[in-house]
């Protein structure tokens, strides 16, 4: 089994036009990528005039502008940091909380905008301005720091953003010796993953197929191959450090 390269979750600061990216610009790359995203889709959707009312029927109502909204939640723990590890979780989310400040408009100077941000995820791509963030920390050190976080971040395009393919149909057809991987969930052991699939018993045996030393303490987004079980008298290499990558297919950017 081969090890598959992690891709990285981005937010990228956008110029005004929520097209282009600023050379000098915040880039952050998210510590955990999101479990999932939630897309939506609205219309603003209008009363009718009077005078648009036909005797006996109602009007056509009137559709008015549309917006595509994105959802996710990022999560961060810097006792889970291998590198220069840091003292507050604080320090690393407010990278997030810096596309929630306005700064002064590059037309006009008088003026205040918020900045512009992607979401870049593998293929999957959302350009817009955050509307909301919610932060919640946990995970307390004797000091009173937090060192876990969770943000809750809504992004917002005030335009109806249709999923873009530009290579073929995009049937892939079947690929022998290739196996799905299932992603890990955020404080969920492999125990409880085998379990939810009905390969509870054999469990441990996962665990050895795919080189998972702390079967308890699963990274959010590790893949794993639940079919993957060592035989008496078997050789199986491991897979470890098999991550999770974008599970998005659509590039929602701005056309």
């Amino acid at each position: 089994m081969t090890e598959q390269t992690l891709v990285k979750a981005k937010l990228i600061e956008l110029k005004e036009d929520l097209k282009t990216e600023r050379k000098d610009g915040k880039q952050v790359d998210v510590q955990f990528n999101p479990e999932s995203l939630k897309v939506t889709l609205a219309n603003k959707v209008e009363e009718p005039k009077a005078g648009d009312q036909s005797a006996g029927t109602a009007g056509i109502q009137v559709i008015g502008a549309g917006n595509t909204k994105l959802a996710l939640t990022l999560w961060f723990d810097v006792t889970a940091m291998d590198e220069n590890p840091l003292d507050d979780v604080r320090r690393k989310t407010r990278d997030i909380v810096y596309f929630m400040n306005a700064k002064p408009s590059e037309r006009d100077r008088k003026k205040k905008t918020l900045p512009g941000v992607r979401f870049s995820w593998g293929s999957f791509i959302f350009d817009g301005v955050v509307e909301g963030l919610e932060e919640s920390l946990e995970f307390f050190s004797a000091a009173g720091k937090p060192l876990r976080a969770s943000i809750a971040l809504t992004l917002v395009q005030q335009k109806i953003l249709v999923a873009d393919f530009d290579d073929g149909d995009g049937i892939i057809g079947g690929r022998p010796g290739q196996r799905p991987f299932t992603p890990a969930k955020q404080g969920q052991s492999l125990q409880q993953m085998a379990n939810s699939s009905g390969k509870g018993g054999g469990w441990q045996s996962i665990a050895d197929a795919n080189g998972i030393e702390d079967p308890l303490r699963m990274k959010p987004g590790q893949l794993i191959d639940l079919d993957a079980q060592i035989t008496p008298g078997a050789s199986f290499g491991a897979a470890g450090g098999v991550s999770f990558g974008a599970t998005g297919s659509a590039n929602l950017g701005i056309g």
